[in-house]
């Protein structure tokens, strides 16, 4: 059976005020949401998403070069590829990766909808529930207000936490670290994210000095791109070290891996690409023997996480969900209680946006 060409790819950039901003600059994310049309009157919906920069720049790219370049082609996400290799000369990734998303997320929900069943069921589900853990951008909170949240989530349920480090002053970081332990006590998970705040001497004073409260991992000390700088801070320090939110191809990953630099993989799914490249880089991991942890997005990354044959954690930054945000045309079916991640769409990708 032939498959369906491409015949349009649309746009359409949305603002999602936060309702709990992530900082004095962030009280909004930006969606460009896409929507596919093939040569059979099929229809795929998906989405690229930039917090804060770039937005843009991303929905450009996706109206003018991705559209371009897609129209006439298989209406299939094996043209992934191909596209990614267009764009190159314009960044392997970052803003090409992000926008590339867009396609690729109608692609897999098309396909879906045209075989009748969810993106999960079409990649082949393992499990059907997963446990989740809470996470804040919370480094602005004062400390009784991030005790105060830390508190939900251990009355929700929550088995795991991450919260924000890297004040400028390390006394605070262990403060707040030590007020937080002792909500969680000894049996929950701890795991603290710097991103990006330190230089490699004052991560390994900090790290050391907040592995005292056991983290399961220390997320993004260093500059994303500084792979050399952590694979050394890995060796000085005896907490793993989690990075990849920031990395934006399966070559990147692949160095950080093979470096020696990171313990804990964090694709994020829009960032790397969509849900093909994503896809390759659990492979990656998979084989190296190298842990994995979706990076937020827990509407779309519980429905990949659910086919990986590892248990893999959720991510639930709260607050933040499209659908707490009241951004999306139905509900997706995904449900986080007790700590666990349960259920999802039942056609497609499921992720419509008023």
């Amino acid at each position: 059976m032939t498959t369906p060409s491409i015949a349009s790819l649309d746009t359409r950039l949305i603002t999602i005020p936060l309702v709990r901003p992530w900082g004095e600059a962030v009280r909004e994310l930006h969606v460009i949401a896409t929507r596919v049309r093939d040569s059979d009157g099929g229809t795929g919906h998906g989405f690229s998403w930039t917090p804060t920069i770039g937005a843009h720049a991303v929905e450009q790219m996706l109206a003018h070069d991705i559209a371009d370049f897609a129209r006439g082609r298989d209406a299939d996400p094996s043209i992934w590829h191909d596209a990614w290799a267009h764009l190159h000369e314009a960044g392997s990734g970052g803003v090409t990766t992000i926008a590339l998303a867009g396609l690729d997320l109608a692609l897999w929900d098309l396909a879906a909808r045209r075989a009748g069943t969810s993106v999960t069921d079409l990649i082949g589900r393992r499990h059907d529930a997963l446990p989740a853990y809470g996470s804040g951008v919370n480094l602005h909170y004062a400390q009784d207000e991030l005790v105060a949240q830390v508190t939900r989530w251990v009355e929700q349920g929550f088995r795991a936490v991450k919260i924000k480090v890297g004040s400028p002053d390390l006394a605070r970081d262990v403060a707040r670290v030590a007020a937080v332990r002792e909500v969680l006590g000894a049996e929950r998970r701890l795991m603290i994210d710097a991103n990006q705040r330190w230089d490699l001497d004052a991560a390994t004073r900090a790290t050391e000095r907040l592995a005292e409260f056991s983290p399961d991992w220390i997320e993004e000390p260093l500059r994303a791109d500084d792979i050399a700088g952590h694979a050394e801070l890995r060796r000085r320090i005896d907490v793993p070290v989690a990075l990849g939110e920031n990395l934006h191809t399966i070559h990147r990953f692949r160095d950080a891996i093979d470096a020696g630099a990171v313990d804990v993989v964090q694709p994020n799914i829009v960032r790397v690409g969509g849900i093909t490249p994503f896809l390759e880089i659990a492979d990656l991991a998979r084989e190296r023997g190298t842990r994995l942890a979706p990076h937020l997005l827990p509407e779309l990354s519980s429905q990949l996480a659910y086919c990986l044959p590892e248990e893999t954690w959720v991510e639930d930054v709260e607050d933040a969900g499209f659908a707490q945000l009241g951004a999306l045309a139905e509900p997706t079916g995904l449900s986080i209680e007790d700590g666990t991640a349960r259920g999802g769409p039942v056609l497609g990708l499921g992720l419509r946006f008023t």
